[in-house]
């Protein structure tokens, strides 16, 4: 693809944007490590959520949605959408819970709720792991894909550009094939261009920086999205001609049907099928995954990035909405465009081993060429909001919860932010590392899935239950990570249990049985270890009670220390709040869809659902409490 004038007016437009973001809001950020880290918690619920919008929506999202369609059509995408109850339960159990606990940082719940050594293990420890380890995978899958991305629209161009291939050369000669060929010229402007330039405004400004770039971002990124939709259903002929084609080419194959909107059940229950999508896969996402996984975005109970704007929210009220706006834009507004453009993909694209490459085939191919500059700049949109974010949140744990810490505990706040905007950019010479390091996308989805699987029961009950300690989460942790690699290192399993055919099969198939396991094995390990340890000291759990309220029947031994405190009992309302939340999200995405696809009676119902469930939850949130 050639660029023109226009094209790179576009492209050096935004990057000046967001330039200017992080320059207007320097100074606030520098005034203290409060102010860098969570904008002087004093944000509103609509830039808050629109910011994790922006942040779940990186460069990898729409290549990975259309490898999802294109592979298992529409269901397919389940492997994300089950994480929708998780997101409600954050809203209503847990937002408000957060935001009354003060914290900078989720990490810092762990010598909040738990005391001594045991305690301040928990939370050096992840702040190393999830500030650089998992932080820095996440930004290296993110910049895998937009590696892609400028190598499918930039290749001939940057060929031209003898400075570049030069340096890439050389840059292979050390690193190896990462760097060679095209996808190593583009890694090069990746990881030396635009990880160092979104560093730079993320250290400039701080959280505050961040937001209002996301919101900037959001727009664009939405923008071109339905743009490139837009083009790709034309390719195809029209929704009705793409449809038609689409029920074709199934009736013609025995493979599932790519426009439904649930797996298909029908295709047996026992052996191989048993375990694909249709079944126990399916059940695995919707059942356990949404409750039992740890992932970024989506952790049970809520933290990371998500915890960290909730932190920065004006009051409660508005924690809880913003967090209600993400979960409803993340998975109600938001996933059409690119189902669609991925549905034209299978048209337009058939037998593609790389599904993956299908969105950028389309606005390489069918969208034209005035767009294109645009597109790009769309594209450096969704990787530079996710890039901001996990830069910002990852350097809080780092600095905050480790060097503050444990390193230098009495020291100026304009040394800290110092100290926070040098570990922005350690954080940005790492990830370019990790990126050249990665195979694929997807599969760093699901290893980090695997990682986290067993413990986000930990992470719910901690909040709700007085008898969770340090240890329980410890060995949720450490259970999870070693059964996750042992499972995965299948000649050491081969050997233990002398069955081979045990975790055998195709990845969605491996993938179930293996996060079955590790969950109920985790669940097991942090169950047996927390009645064989002591309890938290009654003083510092009377503390937590007195600072958090939370429902008093998970704490009746605390609760009954301090009857002074009036007993919070709002557990029942906030799991209907929970239902109604759940039912309005997923009645408004299938709505939505049907909608699209000219199922208009279906849609008009679902919509009907939608808009019932969110004038009850009106009522609701209407009342004081909220």
């Amino acid at each position: 693809m050639t660029f023109t004038l226009f094209d790179w007016t576009a492209i050096v437009g935004y990057l000046l944007v967001t330039l200017f973001l992080g320059l207007y809001f320097r100074k606030g950020a520098g005034r203290s490590t409060e102010d860098y880290f969570v904008s002087g918690r004093n944000v509103s619920w609509w830039l808050a959520g629109t910011s994790m919008v922006a942040t779940t929506f990186a460069a990898d999202t729409p290549l990975v949605v259309a490898g999802l369609v294109y592979s298992g059509g529409i269901a397919g995408n389940w492997i994300w959408w089950a994480f929708l109850p998780s997101g409600m339960m954050t809203v209503f159990l847990f937002a408000r819970l957060w935001r009354r606990s003060g914290l900078m940082t989720d990490v810092q719940f762990a010598e909040m709720r738990y005391s001594g050594k045991p305690a301040a293990f928990l939370r050096g420890f992840r702040a190393i792991y999830l500030g650089l380890l998992m932080n820095t995978l996440i930004l290296g899958w993110v910049t895998k894909a937009m590696t892609s991305i400028v190598s499918t629209t930039l290749g001939p161009t940057m060929a031209t550009w003898p400075w570049l291939v030069n340096f890439a050369n050389g840059m292979a000669s050390v690193f190896g094939s990462a760097f060679a060929g095209s996808d190593g010229q583009a890694m090069v402007v990746c990881v030396f261009f635009l990880i160092p330039f979104t560093g730079i405004y993320v250290t400039l400004g701080g959280l505050s920086g961040v937001l209002w770039t996301d919101l900037f971002q959001f727009v664009l990124k939405m923008g071109i999205v339905v743009v490139v939709a837009y083009y790709a259903v034309s390719a195809a002929g029209g929704m009705d001609a793409m449809t038609a084609k689409l029920a074709a080419m199934h009736a013609a194959t025995p493979s599932s049907d790519p426009l439904a909107f649930l797996p298909d059940f029908s295709r047996g229950l026992t052996g191989e099928a048993l375990w694909t999508l249709p079944v126990i896969t399916f059940l695995v996402h919707l059942g356990i995954q949404w409750w039992a996984f740890w992932y970024p975005g989506a952790e049970p109970g809520g933290g990371g990035y998500i915890a960290q704007r909730i932190f920065s929210a004006r009051d409660e009220r508005q924690g809880l909405f913003s967090v209600l706006w993400f979960n409803i834009a993340h998975y109600a507004l938001r996933p059409w465009p690119w189902i669609f453009t991925a549905l034209a993909a299978i048209v337009l694209y058939p037998g593609l081993a790389r599904p993956e490459t299908s969105y950028m085939l389309i606005v390489n191919e069918h969208v034209p060429h005035p767009l294109r500059g645009i597109i790009l700049a769309g594209f450096l949109a969704a990787f530079m909001s996710t890039i901001a974010t996990q830069l910002n949140w990852g350097s809080s744990y780092l600095v905050e919860d480790f060097y503050r810490r444990f390193l230098v505990r009495k020291s100026s706040e304009g040394h800290y932010v110092n100290v926070s905007q040098l570990v922005t950019l350690i954080l940005v010479v790492v990830t370019g590392y990790v990126s050249a390091q990665l195979v694929s996308i997807r599969s760093g989805w699901e290893f980090v899935l695997e990682l986290g699987a067993g413990t986000g029961s930990v992470y719910l009950l901690r909040w709700y239950w007085w008898r969770i300690n340090a240890w329980s989460e410890i060995s949720a942790m450490a259970a999870s990570l070693f059964f996750s690699i042992l499972l995965q290192w299948q000649g050491l399993w081969v050997t233990l249990i002398g069955r081979p055919e045990v975790y055998a099969g195709s990845g969605p198939v491996v993938f179930a049985k293996t996060a079955l396991t590790t969950t109920l094995l985790t669940s097991v390990v942090w169950v047996v270890v927390t009645y064989c340890t002591k309890p938290e000291p009654q003083e510092l759990l009377r503390a937590f009670y007195r600072k958090v309220h939370p429902d008093v029947r998970g704490w009746q031994p605390v609760a009954v220390q301090m009857p002074e405190i009036p007993a919070t009992r709002d557990l029942e309302r906030n799991l209907w709040c929970w239902m109604l939340g759940c039912v309005m999200t997923y009645s408004a995405l299938f709505g939505v869809g049907k909608l699209l696809l000219g199922h208009y009676a279906l849609g008009c119902s679902l919509v009907l659902v939608a808009t019932a469930s969110a004038w009850q939850l009106s009522r609701e949130l209407s009342r004081s409490s909220y």
